[in-house]
C-alpha cells in the first residue's frame, strides 16, 4: 500500500487507525516517522513519504515519533492472509527466530537461500531480515524499559541485543533517547520480578465473545482456563516456559507475561497477538462478507469477529484428534488426562494452572494401551505425534498451508474437517472452510445457503479470502458456550 501515495495522504489526513502498521510515514523535514493516526498536526504532502516497515523507515535514517509511538502499532495484515515465502519469513522474524538462529537459520527453514530471503525481503519491505529483526529487538527493550526494574544490561541480553554498547546505540538511534531517559519517561515502574504488564493494540472493531468464549469454552484445564475476566494460559516457550493473562479490553488486550526467561518476551508477545488474531483487518473482512445478503446481517448484528488460533500449532493437532465426534466436554476431558499423565508440572502462584502440554517427542513414547480412545483413534494420534517428533511433520505458523494440508491428508483418521480446522486456527490460513461442520451446516440451513458440501462449498467461494471468518459468523447463530464470554 505504501506506493499507492495518493490513499496514504488520505489515510494520513483523516488519522484513520485501521491502516497503523499497514504503512508508515517518514517526515523528510524532521527526520521522524509517525503511524497514519499521529494525533499530530499532517505535514505537507510535499515533506512526506512512505515506508512498508518501522525497520526500512530506520535503515532510511527516520525515528520513531515520541506522540504515536508507532513502533507500538498493529502488525501488517498481510502477514496474516499471505502464505508466499515474505509472508512466512515475517511470521518466523516476529517469532523470533533470526536472533535465535540467525539469517542461515531463517532461510534454511523457509528453504532458500539466504541472499534470496534478503533480496525478497529488501524488494517489499525495503529492510532485509537484519533490519527488521533490529527493529523488534528496539520495541522489546522500550517496553522492558519502561514496564520493569532491570537493569540496562539486563535488559539489554534480554531483549536480543549482543552487546550493551549496541543496545545503547540502537535506542538512541530509533528513539532519539537514551536508555535511562526512556525509563524517565515511562514513570514507575512494577516491582513483580519477571511480570511483564503491557498492551496488545487492535484494529477496531474486535468482537471478544467468540474469540474470548471459545478459548474459555474449550480450555484444557491445568493448561489454560477463564479466572477474573482473563483467559490465563501456560505458554512453552524457547527459552523457558512462561503464564499470559489476557484480559478484553475497549481499546487494547490487556496482557500480563509471566516468563521463567525475558528472552522468551518478543516471542510470547507474538504468539498472544497471534492466538488472539489481532493483527487482522476487520474492516476488510467484514465489508467483503457484507456482499452476501444471507451473510450481511450476521455480520452487521456483531461485526470485528477474529478467529481463535492458538500459541502452539502441534498442540492444537493433538488437541483436534481427541476432539474427533466427541463433544467439547469430552475432548477437554481426554486432553486434560493426556496433560497430568505427561504434561510438564508448572507453579501458578496467580491461580488454577499446573502444566504445559507434552510436547511432540514426550507424546510419541506414550504407550498407545494407555489412553482411553477408540483403537483408529489411537492410531491417528500416535501417527500424528511420531510424525511430528522426527520431523517428517511440521507445523507452525510458517508452514507451507497447502503442502501441510497434503501431508496430514496422508495420515490415517485424517479427513477434511479435521484439516481444515488445524488450517484455520493452528496454520492460520485466513480461508480455511468447513461445510461438513455440524455447526456450520445447522447454520446454513437456517440461513437458506445450499445444504451439500459441494454446493454450499461453490457458493462460499464469493467469501474467499476469508471463509475462516464466515465460519466464526456462521457459528455464532448457534446457543453454544464458545460464542459467549464465562460469567
Amino acid at each position: 500500500m505504501h506506493t499507492d501515495t495518493e490513499r496514504c495522504v488520505r489515510a494520513v489526513r483523516s488519522k484513520d487507525s485501521r491502516f497503523d502498521g499497514w504503512f508508515f510515514t517518514a517526515v523528510l523535514t524532521t527526520r521522524i516517522y509517525c503511524r497514519p493516526s499521529c494525533p499530530v498536526v499532517p505535514p505537507k504532502v510535499e515533506n512526506m513519504t512512505f515506508y512498508p516497515s518501522a525497520a526500512a523507515c530506520q535503515q532510511a535514517g527516520f525515528r520513531a515519533c515520541k506522540r504515536c509511538r508507532p513502533d507500538t502499532s498493529p502488525g501488517s495484515p498481510e502477514w496474516n492472509a499471505r502464505a508466499d515465502v515474505v509472508a512466512r519469513a515475517m511470521r518466523l522474524i516476529g517469532d523470533g527466530v533470526v536472533d535465535r538462529e540467525g539469517v542461515p537459520g531463517l532461510a534454511a527453514r523457509l528453504g532458500y537461500s539466504t541472499r534470496q530471503i534478503e533480496r525478497q525481503l529488501l524488494a517489499e519491505l525495503g529492510a532485509g531480515p537484519l533490519a527488521l529483526a533490529r527493529a523488534q529487538r528496539a520495541q522489546t527493550a522500550r517496553l522492558l524499559i519502561e514496564t520493569t526494574p532491570l537493569p540496562m544490561a539486563d535488559v539489554a541480553f534480554a531483549a536480543g541485543f549482543s552487546s550493551v554498547r549496541t543496545f545503547n546505540d540502537t535506542v538512541r538511534e530509533v528513539f532519539a533517547l537514551a536508555p535511562s531517559e526512556l525509563r524517565g519517561r515511562g514513570g514507575k515502574q512494577q516491582r513483580t520480578s519477571g511480570a511483564i504488564s503491557l498492551r496488545l493494540p487492535f484494529r477496531a472493531p474486535l468482537n471478544p465473545t467468540n474469540l474470548f468464549g471459545h478459548l474459555a469454552a474449550t480450555a484444557v484445564p491445568g493448561v489454560e482456563e477463564w479466572r477474573d475476566g482473563a483467559y490465563r494460559r501456560t505458554l512453552s516457550l524457547p527459552y523457558g516456559h512462561g503464564i499470559a493473562t489476557l484480559t478484553p479490553r475497549p481499546d487494547h488486550i490487556g496482557c500480563l507475561l509471566s516468563l521463567t526467561d525475558l528472552r522468551d518476551l518478543t516471542i510470547a508477545i507474538s504468539r498472544c497477538r497471534r492466538l488472539l488474531d489481532l493483527d487482522a483487518d476487520p474492516v476488510a473482512v467484514d465489508d467483503q462478507l457484507r456482499t452476501d445478503p444471507l451473510l450481511a446481517p450476521l455480520v452487521d448484528k456483531a461485526p470485528g469477529r477474529r478467529v481463535p488460533r492458538t500459541t502452539d500449532a502441534a498442540e492444537f493437532a493433538v488437541r483436534a484428534v481427541l476432539g474427533q465426534q466427541v463433544s467439547t466436554a469430552a475432548a477437554r476431558t481426554h486432553a486434560a488426562r493426556l496433560v497430568t499423565a505427561h504434561g510438564t508440572p508448572v507453579d501458578d502462584p496467580a491461580g488454577g494452572l499446573t502444566h504445559l502440554f507434552p510436547g511432540p517427542a514426550r507424546l510419541a513414547a506414550l504407550d498407545p494401551e494407555s489412553l482411553a480412545l477408540p483403537r483408529s483413534r489411537r492410531t491417528t494420534l500416535t501417527t500424528l505425534v511420531s510424525s511430528l517428533a522426527d520431523g517428517s511433520l511440521a507445523l507452525g505458523f510458517d508452514s507451507d498451508w497447502e503442502r501441510a494440508r497434503a501431508q496430514l491428508m496422508a495420515l490415517p483418521g485424517f479427513g477434511p474437517w479435521t484439516v481444515e480446522v488445524i488450517a484455520m486456527r493452528a496454520l492460520g490460513d485466513p480461508d480455511a472452510f468447513l461445510p461438513t461442520d455440524l455447526g456450520i451446516r445447522r447454520a446454513a440451513a437456517e440461513l437458506g445457503l445450499p445444504s451439500t458440501p459441494a454446493a454450499f462449498t461453490a457458493r462460499a467461494a464469493a467469501w474467499r479470502p476469508w471463509r475462516a471468518y464466515a465460519v466464526q459468523y456462521l457459528w455464532a447463530t448457534d446457543d453454544h458456550p464458545i460464542n459467549n464470554l464465562p460469567v
